[in-house]
């Protein structure tokens, strides 16, 4: 029996990406699309790439189909997730967030970035985070308490997060990282990453042959990062907006402790990265000397991970690439729902970007 989904905001860039993937997964059934601004009109007037394939038409996010669903994805801005979250649970219905209001652990640090009260903190405890790579038991969880017909919350990991983390988490694992050290992360975004709704920064005439940094020492996703490294205050994070639609690539410098920067090889490095996310199908750690790149990874759910040593300066640089509708938001959602579901992380899915 098909696993009946709904997308919450599924005319906005990430929204409609979940929409795509959906439509075409084996598993999942998409019944409702919910957009206030375009309800009424067909998915396929909105986006004419659907035309002949799917005959939905939004609805309002308050439509009561929505709570008919066996789960529903969230692909609202920050504080919509918090009003809507509760009583999707209360209805028995799985929620798949990806917004940002879910993800952060302490309410106290959710209100000081986004300066908006977190209104059901109790949530927090119970929730899981959304990033299978790393978080894979705690969505092993979810999973059985799903099972035991529980509804379950999955915080889905943000889409510079994902990125820095997968190329970062790995080597702070280990213990590589100088003690009381600063990770500094450079990140590049395209400019769908800002979402649909146009402004001085992301308008053509703006963002076309430019590049900028912005959020400088205030971007959101700072404690985030620092939440899944577990370097609390310890992340300088710098994003930046690329005159491209898809794509992110984010380059973490890592400073070394004295005697993994004496004993590392690059080999090694690689080897290790290799072991970590052995079986976990969606992350490819590319050879030494290799280097990731957006195109490799666009339109795909695909992590693509460069490593190189500079052990004069006792620092590793990584570099990690992906698709920022895709692995950074609408795919990650959907590897999140096929562990809690019980069905291979790998489903609907596309494993292989667009080569050309």
């Amino acid at each position: 029996m098909a696993i009946k989904v709904g997308v919450v905001g599924a005319a906005g860039y990430a929204g409609v990406e979940l929409v795509r993937l959906l439509i075409s997964h084996p598993d999942f059934e998409l019944t409702a699309i919910t957009s206030n601004a375009d309800a009424g009109q067909s998915l396929a007037s909105v986006y004419p790439a659907f035309a002949g394939v799917c005959d939905l038409a939004f609805t309002t996010h308050d439509d009561p189909i929505i709570k008919t669903c066996d789960a529903v994805f969230l692909a609202v801005p920050h504080t919509a997730a918090l009003a809507a979250v509760p009583g999707l649970l209360a209805a028995g219905v799985s929620v798949f967030d990806l917004s940002a209001d879910y993800r952060l652990s302490d309410p106290a640090v959710y209100e000081k970035w986004y300066a908006t009260p977190h209104t059901s903190p109790e949530l927090l405890a119970t929730r899981t985070f959304g990033l299978p790579e790393i978080f894979a038991e705690d969505l092993a969880g979810a999973a059985v308490r799903h099972a035991a017909g529980e509804a379950t919350l999955v915080a889905c990991a943000g889409c510079y997060p994902t990125a820095t983390s997968l190329g970062a988490y790995p080597a702070i694992d280990a213990g590589w990282l100088d003690d009381g050290a600063v990770v500094i992360v450079d990140a590049i975004s395209g400019v769908t990453g800002a979402g649909k709704s146009a402004n001085a920064r992301t308008h053509y005439c703006s963002a076309d042959e430019c590049v900028e940094a912005y959020g400088v020492c205030k971007h959101r996703h700072t404690p985030e990062i620092e939440q899944i490294l577990g370097l609390p205050d310890h992340v300088v994070f710098t994003p930046h907006l690329a005159p491209l639609k898809r794509g992110l690539l984010s380059t973490i410098n890592i400073p070394l402790a004295e005697i993994p920067a004496q004993e590392l090889t690059l080999d090694m490095v690689v080897e290790r990265y290799r072991e970590f996310y052995e079986g976990r199908p969606f992350v490819r750690v590319l050879d030494a000397g290799q280097m990731p790149k957006t195109s490799s990874v666009a339109g795909s759910n695909a992590c693509q991970i460069g490593l190189a040593l500079n052990k004069t300066a006792r620092m590793l640089v990584v570099t990690s690439a992906i698709d920022n509708l895709c692995k950074g938001a609408a795919g990650q959602a959907i590897q999140c729902a096929n562990v809690v579901f019980g069905l291979d992380e790998r489903r609907g899915l596309p494993l292989i970007a667009m080569p050309v």
